[in-house]
């Protein structure tokens, strides 16, 4: 697959087999290609804790929510909700701000998991407190980014946005429609 197609294929995913359980060495693998991508100043802030047992996804799950757009939705269904998650923190330590260092350790991750067949969500909808108690995280270290991680179930299709209106939306056979502007739209000079 080449670079376009993995991108293509790298979507929010947000249902998925249960049944597929993710192992610790794949999460660290993925966090390892986060590790190598870029870092503002290469001060590499960013702390992980990996979560991949039963128990421990379902109060992950708990501390989240799921697709805004989707109004009347409440998240996937018991036998649908991801296997693993990675919990994406800043060191405060290492560094006040931590820029666009967690969006590019996301965005790597999601590239990694989908080669691997996996998909997953990007989620910033946090009970962040609520994590932070769960996995005793220290004060020195805010929680940015929750990653759901699972083998998706579901059929997310690219739309040409109309009308401005960028919101995603399920179809009766729930399948995920995301709109995109046109590059036409996006590049205001060649």
């Amino acid at each position: 697959m080449n670079i376009k197609q993995l991108i293509e294929k790298t979507r929010s995913y947000r249902r998925f087999d249960g049944k597929h359980q993710i192992s610790t060495e794949t999460l660290v693998s993925l966090v390892d290609l986060a590790r190598l991508s870029a870092s503002g100043a290469n001060r590499q802030p960013l702390k992980y804790i990996l979560v991949n047992n039963t128990a421990e996804c379902a109060e992950v799950y708990q501390c989240l929510a799921w697709a805004g757009y989707l109004t009347t939705w409440e998240g996937p269904d018991p036998g649908e909700r991801p296997t693993a998650y990675i919990i994406v923190l800043g060191d405060k330590e290492i560094s006040d701000s931590f820029g666009i260092d967690h969006g590019i350790a996301a965005q790597s991750i999601m590239l990694g998991a989908t080669s691997e067949g996996l998909g997953g969500c990007i989620i910033a909808s946090i009970k962040k407190e609520k994590l932070r108690t769960l996995f005793s995280v220290p004060a020195g270290l805010d929680i940015l980014l929750v990653l759901a991680l699972g083998k998706p179930v579901e059929k997310v299709i690219i739309e040409t946005l109309e009308n401005n209106n960028v919101k995603y939306w399920r179809d009766d056979a729930r399948v995920h429609h995301v709109p995109k502007r046109t590059l036409d739209e996006i590049i205001l000079r060649k």
